[in-house]
């Protein structure tokens, strides 16, 4: 409970459209899960069984379960999606996301040969019955490096057009693609350039996996920025820092 004597950001409540958290399942154990959930679901609004985690995770249900019960969302991976492309079986996914009554989907290009156009195509396809999130970045640090601050821009904007909800920024979970360099370090200038093109930030959600990133995009952005990839065991951590009541952000609301 928040004291009604400090000055804080305020924050929407949920069902929010600024200020997303999204916790990365990466096969966390069934009771941690719940605890979690359980404890946490007010700063919570997605959780994405991350890359094929939801075909391994025994408890699978149950963890939907949980998260129905506490009113938080859930997709899986991009990852999985590719996978499922790159097989020739996008009939299978779909039919894989409505067995377990998914309404959002992630549709990526990060690992697999597929041109941005050909993924806006299939932007437009789920999102006729699906919430659709697309993913804009390599995982590839190679091919990251390689891509323009035009190309991102450009990829955000069609993937928007195409019907995405939000566009996610690529970092992968341990921050060294995409919006990161192969060392962890930031491509402050791209992330600059995106935010200075008028693509809408609430259009966007960040992939933060740490402490460093999470408070780089609420000092760039402020308290109510997407942010996703959070660790299970950031999930109250992340909202303490959105509301600056921890040192690194401590001063950005006074």
């Amino acid at each position: 409970m928040i004291s009604s004597e400090l000055k804080l950001p305020v924050r929407q409540l949920k069902p929010r459209t600024k200020g997303i958290t999204i916790l990365i399942d990466n096969g966390v154990p069934l009771n941690l899960f719940k605890d979690t959930i359980n404890g946490a679901a007010d700063y919570i609004d997605f959780v994405k069984f991350g890359w094929g985690t939801s075909l391994v995770t025994k408890y699978l249900e149950e963890k939907i379960d949980c998260l129905k019960q506490n009113d938080v969302q859930f997709f899986f991976g991009g990852t999985l999606f590719e996978k499922f492309l790159s097989q020739d079986k996008i009939e299978d996914y779909y039919r894989y996301c409505k067995t377990y009554g998914c309404q959002y989907v992630e549709i990526s290009n990060g690992t697999i040969l597929l041109s941005n156009r050909e993924k806006a195509s299939f932007i437009s396809d789920f999102a006729k019955e699906f919430h659709v999130f697309s993913e804009v970045g390599s995982k590839d640090s190679a091919i990251s490096n390689e891509q323009q601050s035009s190309d991102w821009i450009d990829y955000i904007l069609e993937d928007l057009e195409a019907g995405a909800e939000k566009v996610i920024t690529e970092t992968r979970e341990g921050g060294t693609s995409g919006l990161c360099k192969s060392d962890g370090e930031m491509r402050s200038l791209l992330i600059e350039d995106i935010l200075r093109s008028g693509i809408k930030p609430d259009d966007l959600i960040f992939e933060a996996p740490t402490k460093k990133m999470q408070t780089c995009f609420i000092e760039k952005i402020g308290s109510d920025v997407n942010m996703a990839n959070i660790p299970f065991q950031d999930a109250i951590p992340l909202e303490t820092l959105r509301l600056g009541l921890r040192s690194d952000t401590f001063y950005l609301f006074e």
